[in-house]
Order: C-alpha cells, then sequence, then structure tokens
C-alpha cells in the first residue's frame, strides 16, 4: 500500500480476492446471476442495494457458507473448494464480522477472541492473550475482558465480534451488515471501528446499509440489484452523479429517509 498525506491507505493493486461468473440459485429464485467483482490488497469495497438484492448472499459465498451453483471464488491465488481441510485453511486468512454477534455465551470475552488464534493458528497461549487484549483495547473494550457477552451493550458485543476476528490475522475482513442489529447509538461506535480498519489498510468487503461509511470509507462503491452488480465506481461519483436509474432510484429513496 502507498501512503497518502492523510495517513489513509491506497491499494497495492495486487488481487486479493475474483468473484469469476458466479451464479447461486435457491430453488426457483435467482440469487446471484454472473456476478463478477475483483477486490484488490488493501481497497475497501462496500455493497449496496435493497433488501433481496443478492448482497449478503454474495457476502456468504465469497466465505462459501453458501455453496455456488456455477463461476469460481479466487482468494490470494487459490479457488476456494466447496469443502475440505484446503477451505478451512484459506477461511483462516479470511474473517467475517455478521449481523448477529456469534460470541459464544458461556466464554469470556478475552476466550472469546483467543479461541481461534490457540486452536487453528495453533499461537501459544501467552502470545494468544497478548494479542487479545491489544486488540481489545483497539477497539476501545479492553476493559470488558472478563465479562461474558450477555453483560456487554450490543456494540460492545460486536466490536469484540470484530476484535476475533482480527485475532486470527486475516488477509480480508467481510462485514455483512455489522450494524443492523444495533440500536442508533451503538452504530457509530462499531463504524468508527471499521472506518479504523479502512484508515488501516485493512482488505475489506462490507455489506451495509450505512451510506456515511460508504462515503467516508470506501475506495469503490458496488451496487446490486436483483442478483447483479448493475454499477460501480468511487463514492462521490456514485453518490452524487449515479448512471443508472436503479441507482437513481435506489439513492433517491434512502436519502430522504
Amino acid at each position: 500500500m502507498v501512503d497518502q498525506a492523510d495517513g489513509t491507505s491506497t491499494p497495492s493493486g495486487k488481487v486479493l480476492l475474483s468473484v469469476e461468473s458466479v451464479n447461486k440459485r435457491f430453488g426457483d429464485f435467482t440469487a446471484l446471476k454472473d456476478v463478477d467483482l475483483q477486490v484488490a490488497e488493501g481497497e475497501v469495497v462496500v455493497i449496496l442495494g435493497a433488501s433481496g438484492s443478492g448482497k449478503s448472499t454474495l457476502c456468504r459465498c465469497i466465505n462459501r457458507l453458501e455453496s455456488i451453483d456455477s463461476g469460481r471464488v479466487v482468494f490470494d491465488g487459490r479457488e476456494l473448494p466447496q469443502e475440505g481441510t484446503e477451505l478451512a485453511r484459506l477461511r483462516a486468512d479470511v474473517g467475517m464480522v455478521f449481523q448477529s454477534f456469534n460470541l459464544f455465551a458461556h466464554k469470556t470475552v478475552l476466550e472469546n477472541v483467543t479461541l481461534g488464534p490457540i486452536r487453528v493458528r495453533r499461537t501459544p497461549k501467552a502470545q494468544a492473550v497478548e494479542e487479545a487484549r491489544a486488540l481489545l483495547n483497539r477497539v476501545g473494550v479492553g476493559q470488558k475482558e472478563s465479562a461474558h457477552p450477555a453483560e456487554l451493550s450490543g456494540g460492545q458485543q460486536q466490536r469484540v465480534a470484530i476484535a476475533r476476528s482480527l485475532a486470527m490475522h486475516p488477509k480480508l475482513m467481510l462485514f455483512d451488515e455489522p450494524t443492523s442489529a444495533l440500536d442508533p447509538e451503538m452504530i457509530r461506535e462499531v463504524l468508527d471501528v471499521m472506518v479504523g480498519l479502512a484508515k488501516d489498510g485493512m482488505t475489506m468487503v462490507a455489506v451495509t446499509h450505512e451510506m456515511g461509511f460508504a462515503r467516508q470509507a470506501a475506495d469503490r462503491v458496488v451496487f446490486m440489484d436483483a442478483g447483479q452488480i448493475v454499477e460501480t465506481g468511487p463514492p462521490e461519483e456514485f453518490f452524487t452523479r449515479p448512471r443508472t436509474e436503479r441507482a437513481r432510484d435506489f439513492l433517491s429513496t434512502i436519502l430522504q429517509h
């Protein structure tokens, strides 16, 4: 990455993720149709679109949480297989943060964050704990390391979930509507963490309805409709001069609320 004068990073140009002619159906419903998307190392891509447009399905197909009917997903030069140990290895390099926080209720915050590095990465426990504490401080919940998830607010739980993903040292972070389950006052604290990650050069694909985040942090906006990518471009261009009628209709609806 090339550091800019404002301290942010620009993509390196190396393609880290390539989605190639991906199709996905659920029965008679076509969720994704011939989707092509490339994401460069260090790039922040925000996927926008109305409910049912295929955004979350695409996000889940990237990590093979949903199988695809045809096409390829290539991550860091390797095609993601449908299953097996190779898929597990590649998945370890892709962090994912969901709408629901998916923390282990019976484990403390610190245990939630150290579990993956110790079991999957075989990181020594002392090192995993040290790195986890640094990450929890980074996302602003370091003082909660001994708490259980039920003792945290939704915003705190989501920040722990982000720390848990970062603890695996991922090459790519996927965010699937990470603020949609949060109260309005908690949304900003999660978005602030995501903006910080973007400025630090983390490669990110984020499905979100948060237009402010898209404007502030995205290198590129991808707009989906009816399972297809219908428009893509820099955020300023997309928000001020959308090229397609479907994007203009979407923005007029969103920005009126």
